[in-house]
């Protein structure tokens, strides 16, 4: 690793947006300072710094996806380590800096091998960061399923809860459950006194129990809008909550399929855009090159519109197959904000999750940084606290 400068470039914070700007990395994989090109002449760097022009393309923090199942064919409910460190390769083609592989409510027994096989993954990425664990149930509502099996949803126990958290090895950062439950309260208090973030999701909640959930703690939400009790004119339910709260947070799938553009839209119009956050959710068909299409180890799927369907139940979406590269393409499609969407991307889900200095460009944060084409947002590199790891550069 040695120091490193891009010119003449767009950098976007994670905040703001700063026109005909360079970046400087120094060979601890830091960001040293960030200036403007007209400055550029003045600047002085060590002996053996290489120089890269990037032609007005945008510099951008790497992305973080904090809902993600699986990508090239490979996924978590394949309880294998290696399928872990596949996904970390397979997720820096697509800008992807770090991510939480998240484990599907499943018997507890395969949601323990899945969980241990992310720990095992862990420091032996070749790609991607692996940040920690999302652990998607088991205590959620069996009437909100979604793609999640039922044979694994649990009422709220604390002994289950600390056991999942005990496999983890302190990795679990952050589990999706239904704030109606029976004992939700006593869970939340103990899930913050373990430094866990709970978001609200899978769950047939009305408008009181979310805010009771609020007063507890859970504060962040699962896939909004999906796989969550509907606004209506006399209960608001969830989605009527995180609409109207404006502190609770929520993620979203901009595919398209699963929330109608103009929903999106919508809400970064009424909803503070710092809690926002973009996931993919995607499952491990996605961007799979060949053969079956298979989730949960043995169902087949179908692909339909850039999403995954049950094969015998077409209405039911089981996932999607976005990355957040694309993720970001649909969103300044639907005339979002580059510096908007790349704010959902990466400094939001940042500072919840308590990632620390990653997820903005920002002097001594770590130089995760994707860079990307200002004309198709198609990735022209990618670095890893400050090493190249995807070199598109020469084919500019």
């Amino acid at each position: 690793m040695g120091n490193m400068v891009l010119t003449n470039g767009t950098v976007i914070t994670g905040y703001a947006k700063l026109h005909n700007c360079g970046l400087f990395m120094d060979s601890e994989g830091k960001i040293s300072d960030i200036f403007n090109m007209r400055r550029f002449s003045q600047k002085s760097f060590p002996k053996g710094t290489k120089i890269i022009d990037v032609n007005e393309a945008f510099i951008v923090p790497g992305f973080l996806d904090t809902h993600i199942h699986g990508i090239g064919g490979y996924g978590t409910d394949d309880a294998k380590p290696e399928s872990i460190l596949e996904m970390s390769k397979h997720l820096a083609d697509y800008g992807v800096s770090g991510f939480l592989p998240t484990i599907y409510t499943d018997t507890i027994d395969h949601m323990l091998q899945a969980i241990d096989a992310v720990v095992s993954a862990i420091g032996h990425e070749a790609g991607a960061s692996i940040l920690g664990i999302h652990v998607e149930g088991p205590f959620i509502s069996s009437e909100r399923l979604g793609a999640q099996n039922s044979e694994g949803v649990h009422p709220v126990d604390i002994d289950v809860f600390n056991k999942i958290i005990e496999r983890g090895k302190g990795h679990i950062v952050s589990m999706t459950v239904a704030p109606e439950l029976k004992g939700m309260r006593e869970l939340a208090l103990t899930a913050i006194k373990a430094g866990i973030v709970l978001l609200a999701g899978h769950t047939n909640a009305t408008y009181e129990n979310i805010i009771e959930g609020m007063q507890a703690g859970i504060l962040h939400s699962t896939h909004f809008f999906n796989a969550m009790s509907r606004l209506h004119h006399r209960n608001p339910g969830t989605v009527g909550a995180i609409m109207i709260q404006q502190d609770m947070q929520c993620e979203i799938i901009a595919d398209g399929v699963h929330v109608h553009p103009e929903l999106i839209k919508l809400l970064i119009r009424e909803k503070p855009t710092s809690n926002i956050v973009l996931v993919t959710d995607s499952l491990k068909p996605t961007m799979q090159k060949e053969g079956t299409f298979w989730v949960h180890g043995e169902e087949a799927v179908r692909m339909q519109d850039g999403a995954f369907h049950r094969k015998n139940d077409p209405d039911t979406l089981l996932g999607s197959s976005l990355t957040m590269l694309q993720g970001i393409k649909n969103l300044v499609d639907w005339e979002v904000p580059i510096e908007t969407a790349i704010q959902m991307a990466t400094s939001n889900p940042a500072r919840i999750y308590n990632f620390g200095f990653i997820g903005r460009l920002a002097p001594g944060y770590f130089a995760d940084i994707a860079v990307l084409d200002n004309s198709d947002l198609s990735l022209k590199g990618m670095f890893l606290h400050g090493n190249l790891l995807r070199d598109y550069f020469s084919n500019s």
